[in-house]
């Protein structure tokens, strides 16, 4: 098994278990992502999910040695990415646990998750800029939207490395915890939002996701129709708690 899925309470955990390729991804794993992704999201127990890679290292890409082989990695451009999951729009969040390198494909993977906890010894980098591999599975798009597009073109054209640090000053970076620590904060910050309404958050998740390519008035009709739904299932009932005493001076709820 090239991928493993386990739970701690309502998170689950995807790992990539290919150390003696750097967790390089080919076609038999990534189609094994893709279909834990999807159980994953399917799951009504579960409320947000952890992407990491076992040994010390994210993902190294996609695996270069399966290409042309029956082990390569599927290249259409329908159905799956050639990583997997990379060009699936779950209904839940995603949290990348990254030790060592997210590079070419791992930070493609890196880059769909919704949020990336960096320990100390990761890095970022288009690593594939030297072998002249594209980048096919959200790239070019997902990178600058969330760095901007002139940090965003530094990495994609140089396929400079960036460290923990880098990362975290340009916004690749949410968290950056100590060395070996990526998946335990990710899990812990996964187990938060787990605390949350659920409905509310997944349909601001779902507003911020649908504003991208919309004029602003179109964006803000998409949200009031996300807020509608949390409105009409969670906000009263919230509204009800804070007003007996709940929450206050940003206590949990």
């Amino acid at each position: 098994m090239s991928v493993l899925v386990t739970r701690e309470g309502s998170v689950t955990l995807i790992g990539i278990d290919r150390p003696e390729r750097r967790n390089a991804v080919d076609g038999p794993t990534a189609a094994a992502l893709a279909a834990a992704f999807r159980a994953f999201d399917a799951d009504d127990a579960a409320t947000a999910a952890v992407l990491y890679g076992t040994g010390g290292t994210f993902c190294s890409g996609a695996d270069l040695k399966a290409l042309g082989t029956p082990d390569g990695n599927r290249a259409a451009a329908d159905g799956d990415g050639p990583m997997g999951p990379t060009r699936m729009r779950l209904g839940k969040p995603v949290i990348a646990a990254v030790s060592g390198h997210a590079v070419a494909g791992g930070l493609e993977l890196a880059a769909w998750a919704d949020l990336r906890v960096a320990d100390e010894t990761a890095v970022f980098g288009v690593y594939c800029r030297r072998w002249g591999v594209p980048l096919i599975d959200g790239g070019t798009v997902r990178l600058p939207r969330l760095i901007g597009q002139s940090h965003a073109m530094d990495m994609i054209l140089t396929g400079r490395s960036v460290d923990a640090q880098e990362a975290l000053r340009i916004g690749l970076a949410n968290r950056v915890v100590p060395a070996g620590q990526a998946v335990e904060a990710a899990v812990g910050l996964a187990a938060s939002l787990a605390a949350f309404p659920q409905v509310c958050l997944r349909e601001d998740r779902a507003s911020v996701l649908d504003q991208w390519g919309l004029d602003e008035a179109d964006a803000l009709a998409q949200e009031w129709a996300h807020g509608e739904r949390a409105l009409a299932t969670e906000a009263y009932p919230g509204a009800a708690r804070f007003a007996s005493g709940e929450g206050r001076h940003g206590a949990p709820a």
